[in-house]
């Protein structure tokens, strides 16, 4: 499958975070993409076909990692990146323990390191 025909969903309560991540991975990357500023909101409407969820952790609304089982239960061939600018050793351990493939830290280094990690946890 290629880049072209991947779906990614990218939740976050950043709205800065959101507008940026889907002009960068549609112009760039060429993926398909849809963005959730409210994790009950993409719960209830994720996509069948999304091949890759990034997550962040902190939100108002519900936690990531509450977020993260669910969507996981609903979509169990996802693959989720956790975001997360305030990262501890207990967070990351949960993240994997309720199915996160892998994390990354915000702000993030760069947009082009970003899409490496995207396409390494796609090849996963």
């Amino acid at each position: 499958m290629s880049q072209a025909q991947k779906t990614i969903v990218i939740i976050d309560d950043e709205n800065d975070i959101l507008v940026m991540l889907e002009k960068y991975l549609t112009r760039e990357g060429g993926y398909r993409v849809q963005t959730f500023s409210n994790p009950v909101t993409a719960l209830s409407s994720l996509p069948r076909e999304t091949d890759l969820v990034l997550l962040d952790i902190m939100m108002p609304q519900m936690n990531g990692l509450d977020v993260l089982p669910k969507l996981i239960e609903k979509n169990p061939t996802t693959k989720v990146l956790m975001m997360t600018a305030y990262s501890t050793l207990d967070k990351v351990l949960n993240a994997h323990r309720y199915g996160a493939t892998d994390y990354v830290m915000k702000p993030f280094s760069s947009l082009d390191a970003l899409s490496k990690k995207i396409q390494e946890v796609l090849a996963k």
